[in-house]
């Protein structure tokens, strides 16, 4: 009987496959397959002889393999499975007919028959069902063939032998060096001073500091993960491995919820040194790798968002300094310009309005539905996110900074033929949120087109703004004067001849619909808070303001409106949830906080709220805090510690009286202006008087019709 072993590079198409096994069984073979595909993708029915899936034996093999094969090309990651596959390797040899499926196959059909110099090797279905039925038809030239191909060839046997001594070695150091051993203080020693023994070579330093490393984080020793990685880089010579290996253990040192300032820093210095020497050789390409690797470890989430505190606002300039000093930064960030300047408004016909955003319409309803009904507007919508075409160009950071250091030629000419038909039209671009969006307009000059971009707050801590061809903006918007002082320390251009105009104008808000009569009999001991979705809302700020109010008043209560923290967002805002969680179950059974999760009937939901709290460490100007005041709300704000004790801030955005310094001084204001009735209810009227005046909608679109339609 002949055997035929089928080998797949990716799950075979089932009906191809059934009409094959049902060929191969009546030419009397029987067939075993093998492949990248899952196990539940072949049918059980087929009844095949065997099955084996390389995908699942890859797993098996452990992480470390897995990582290792996906680097590989697609024909070396089939063999490189097949190859270690002890039930592959063994059908191999028994086969008579090796048969390829698809192309990334062929390799590894190509090595079997460097074993088994006996059997057929072809490529599809057709070839190997003629070398079945000529086996049947010529038995005695194939017997012979058989013996005198029974061993493979002296170059193949030697090749092999010395792989199975690696495999023989790497499976020991494998052994030796797994989480299990790693997890014990004394694998842990040993295995560090491996890694930082004198005379190693780079490459097999940092081969052995990653093994480690990985080992020592899945063996619970997330600490020594990072620092073995820190000791290699501090150990190799090599520029470019040292700074990879900086920031691996960066990376490793965030990823375990904590933040090794001084060895960020180190890690983004050697990616900007090395970015340096490849834009001086002309390697645009690897210039942007090093690049995009410094800015997202200046940038890293967990370090400005789920923190409560950030470098960037305490020392905008010292924390961007190295990035100011680099060549290659400077290349990046300088003015690529427009040919000619923006047109001004059209005579004769409405300005075309295009608003756009990526992925965050929020703040935009109520500016499309008056520029909707604006009889000098025409305004069409644009979402990037959505759009097939701009999408993936938006999403391509690293490819930005390629093509603005010269290389990448083809994003620009995508940019120009996806982006040219919406700059044609329009005659001012409105660019909400200066995130992909804003950097994507402004990669192409826009011609006469006027381009205008808001910046709200998160932005400010991105690497976003620095991809922007500013001179590329006429306009830039932002929500507060505290946003706008940060990003012109962030961005020294915005402070230089030429650069665009910066405006401030308050987010827009129909705060009429809050004004609704107040329920319950209690409502001015019901402390609200609006959003506690991301760390820097700080919910447990006003957990403690809560505690302090309590310890006078046990009528008072917190009731908490919007999703909670995202725990999969970073092993800090999961360590913060952590406390969080542990204050929440302390004080939700006896009723003092109440979570009522997302709504879309906020207003609806004010109508029982007395007290609205922004407990927030940053803000670009909190909307949750000023629709709460305008409900009737008491409103008490945090000095928002980013911005606290600078010229602008929460102390300059709200009332005086508004703004507290501490859980104390919040406490206070609390309790004195609600110890009655009458007092909650007047100064809670006087707060929705000037926010209804100071902010709502037709208090605030005057400004947007100067900043969009030149209006005077």
């Amino acid at each position: 009987m002949t055997h035929v072993l089928l080998i797949a590079g990716a799950r075979p198409q089932a009906a191809v496959l059934k009409a094959s096994l049902e060929k191969f069984r009546a030419a009397g073979a029987t067939v075993e397959l093998a492949g990248l595909f899952a196990p539940d993708d072949i049918d059980p029915g087929l009844e095949l002889t065997r099955l084996r899936s390389l995908t699942e034996a890859a797993a098996e093999r452990g992480r470390m393999f897995e990582k290792r094969v996906a680097k590989l090309s697609a024909p070396r990651r089939v063999w490189a499975s097949a190859e270690r596959d002890r039930q592959v390797r063994g059908s191999g040899r028994r086969a008579h007919v090796l048969v390829a499926l698809d192309a990334t196959a062929v390799y590894t059909v190509w090595r079997l028959a460097q074993l088994n110099r006996r059997a057929h090797a072809v490529f599809g279905i057709a070839p190997a069902l003629k070398a079945v039925e000529d086996r049947r038809e010529r038995p005695l030239h194939y017997a012979l063939r058989a013996v005198t191909r029974s061993v493979p060839t002296p170059a193949t046997a030697a090749r092999t032998t010395k792989r199975a001594a690696r495999r023989v070695a790497g499976g020991a150091l494998r052994r030796a060096s797994s989480p299990a051993v790693l997890r014990t203080s004394v694998g842990a020693k040993s295995w560090r001073g491996a890694v930082v023994a004198p005379k190693v070579p780079d490459r097999l330093r940092a081969k052995l500091a990653r093994r480690v490393s990985l080992s020592m984080s899945e063996g619970g020793r997330k600490a020594g993960a990072t620092l073995v990685l820190k000791d290699a880089a501090r150990l190799t010579a090599d520029r470019t491995l040292r700074a990879d290996l900086l920031a691996e253990a960066a990376r490793a040192d965030l990823e375990r919820g904590h933040d090794d300032a001084a060895l960020r820093r180190s890690a983004y210095e050697a990616a900007l040194a090395t970015a340096d020497r490849w834009y001086a050789k002309g390697d645009a390409k690897k210039a942007a790798a090093s690049l995009s690797s410094a800015l997202t470890l200046a940038f890293p989430r967990a370090v400005h968002f789920d923190s409560l505190a950030s470098p960037l606002a305490k020392d905008p300039a010292g924390y961007l300094a190295p990035f100011r000093a680099s060549t290659a930064f400077q290349a990046m960030t300088a003015s690529r310009g427009r040919a000619v300047p923006a047109a001004a408004p059209p005579a004769g016909r409405p300005l075309r309005l295009l608003v756009t955003t990526y992925s965050n319409a929020n703040f935009l309803q109520s500016i499309r539905d008056r520029y909707a009904d604006h009889p000098g507007v025409e305004i069409r919508f644009l979402e990037v996110k959505e759009d097939e075409t701009l999408r993936p160009l938006a999403r391509g950071a690293q490819r930005m900074m390629e093509y603005a250091l010269g290389g990448a030629a083809t994003l620009g000419e995508r940019a120009e033929k996806a982006l040219r038909p919406h700059l044609d039209w329009a005659d001012t671009v409105f660019v909400d949120w200066c995130t992909n969006a804003a950097a994507l307009f402004t990669l192409v000059d826009p011609g006469t087109t006027r381009i205008v971009v808001r910046l709200h707050s998160y932005e400010a801590f991105t690497l976003w703004p620095h991809l922007m061809d500013l001179d590329r903006v006429d306009d830039l918007v932002f929500v507060g004067d505290h946003l706008r002082d940060l990003v012109a320390d962030c961005l020294p251009r915005l402070r230089e001849p030429g650069a665009p105009a910066l405006h401030v104008i308050a987010n827009a808000m129909d705060l009429e619909r809050f004004r609704q009569e107040k329920t319950g009999g209690d409502t001015r001991f019901t402390v609200g808070l609006i959003g506690a979705g991301v760390v820097a809302k700080d919910p447990r700020w006003a957990v403690e303001v809560l505690r302090l109010l309590r310890e006078r008043d046990e009528r008072y209560r917190l009731v908490v409106i919007g999703d909670g923290l995202d725990r999969k967002a970073s092993a800090a805002a999961r360590a913060y949830d952590d406390l969080l969680r542990r204050d929440l179950a302390e004080l939700e059974p006896t009723g003092a906080v109440q979570l009522l999760g997302r709504t879309e009937d906020v207003p609806g939901a004010l109508t029982g709220i007395g007290v609205i709290l922004s407990s927030s460490v940053r803000e670009s100007f909190h909307c949750g805090l000023v629709e709460g005041a305008a409900s009737g709300a008491l409103p008490v704000v945090r000095d928002w510690p980013f911005f606290a004790g600078k010229e602008h801030g929460a102390r300059t955005l709200f009332p005086a009286d508004w703004v507290v310094g501490s859980p104390g001084e919040a406490a206070d204001r609390i309790l004195a202006l609600t110890a009655t009735e009458e007092t909650w209810r007047k100064a809670s009227a006087e707060a929705a008087e000037h926010a209804l005046t100071t902010w709502d909608w037709p208090v605030i679109s005057p400004g947007f019709d100067r900043l969009l339609l030149l209006e005077d």
